[in-house]
């Protein structure tokens, strides 16, 4: 058996999604171009957007600008604000937090580098910001405030609703990287009361290269990518990725739909809740923020005496696929920046493992993982010089 749980990294396309998507290679035409080929294109393309925005409950006065990727768009809503600053030099202040994306926190040095000033917000034990700290950060110097959602790497939830009530009260706006809630939250864009809001097709089951940036009307914006005006407005130049966008309004529509939310939430929230119970019955395991406050597909845990390495290396020979550290660099262990946030020790946290479930995994699949679960993890422990020294020091507490 193969069990793929590494869907906050990326998932599988659906295969409802592939099959358009192929066929709507099909649709070739130039969407500004009024032939029979254009309007065709212009047309399907009007449809996915009206999908984006009937399924996200956007208004039709703000926009819905189709992206390569959340990296894009979390780097075209921060570099709106290094702009502003290199035009008016007033406002220099960005807020964010420890637990971001690195598209998120590179853009961010690279303001850094301009003269702008960057607060980090911690988070708890839990993976959550203090509203009180966030309110003491802003001053009349702050130009934008960017949260992430739900963390890639533990699935801590913000409270993106009371973090925007604090923005507004003070006009300041308020982005917030939306690639992991998307497909697990319900999104209500009228509702959040976001500025911005980025995600990639890819994280919910549709296919790379394709995202959205929503930003509120008025909210201020300058393109990333300057050319010619399209469908955008001028908005993000260049030919726009036809069938890439009509995949990603079908497959928004679907993710954000109430059936696919509640079936995440019962569903393969339970087989997630299964697969913790039984992670913790293994002795010497730890798991990571209170599930009420995390992301229902997603359990992040630590075996001690074992480097997560060895774990995924163990579970690949098993058809398991699991990782590490963030879900898009694990090789640079980032994950510690985040888990260590939470009150973990650093040798801890950098071997944290991450199960994350899609809509797709079944119960067998989690039976599967926890049958080799029950092997795996003491064969490890057996040849661990380090689990050795850990019991030799915790029988020498109990003597002395």
């Amino acid at each position: 058996m193969q069990v793929y749980l590494d869907n906050n990294s990326t998932t599988k396309l659906d295969p409802k999604i592939a099959a358009n998507y192929f066929d709507d290679t099909k649709i070739f035409g130039n969407v500004n171009v009024i032939y029979k080929h254009g309007i065709e294109a212009r047309a399907k393309l009007n449809e996915a957007f009206d999908k984006l925005y009937s399924s996200l409950n956007v208004s039709e006065n703000d926009d819905i600008i189709v992206t390569s990727s959340t990296t894009e768009g979390n780097n075209t809503v921060i570099k709106t604000f290094l702009n502003r600053f290199f035009k008016e030099k007033t406002k220099n202040h960005i807020i964010s937090t420890v637990a971001e994306h690195s598209s998120i926190k590179s853009p961010l040095s690279y303001c850094k580098e301009f003269g702008m000033e960057v607060t980090y917000l911690n988070t708890n034990k839990d993976g959550l910001i203090d509203l009180a700290e966030l309110k003491e950060s802003i001053t009349d110097k702050t130009a934008l405030v960017s949260v992430l959602f739900a963390s890639n790497e533990t699935g801590a939830v913000q409270p993106i609703k009371d973090i925007a009530k604090i923005c507004q009260e003070v006009n300041v706006p308020f982005h917030t990287d939306g690639a992991q809630a998307i497909g697990k939250i319900k999104i209500d864009m009228s509702d959040l009361g976001v500025d911005y809001f980025s995600c990639s097709a890819h994280k919910f089951h549709g296919p790379k290269g394709v995202g959205f940036l929503y930003v509120k009307k008025d909210a201020p914006y300058e393109p990333l990518i300057h050319g010619a005006k399209n469908v955008m407005g001028g908005k993000r130049a260049g030919s726009v990725y036809n069938n890439g966008a009509f995949a990603l309004g079908s497959v928004t529509q679907e993710a954000n739909s109430d059936m696919h939310i509640a079936y995440m939430k019962n569903h393969i929230g339970g087989l997630r809740d299964k697969l913790e119970e039984e992670i913790l019955k293994l002795p010497d395991t730890k798991t990571y923020v209170p599930k009420d406050k995390r992301l229902n597909n997603i359990v992040v845990a630590s075996f001690r005496g074992i480097e997560g390495e060895a774990m995924l290396w163990d579970m690949n020979q098993n058809g398991i696929y699991l990782s590490t550290g963030s879900s898009c660099s694990s090789e640079d262990l980032e994950a510690s920046a985040v888990v260590e946030a939470l009150g973990e020790k650093t040798e801890i946290a950098n071997a944290t493992v991450m199960f994350a479930l899609s809509k797709f995994t079944t119960k067998e699949e989690i039976d599967y993982v926890i049958e080799k679960l029950n092997t795996i993890v003491p064969r490890i422990r057996e040849i661990s010089m380090t689990y050795a020294k850990q019991e030799a020091f915790s029988v020498h507490i109990e003597e002395h």
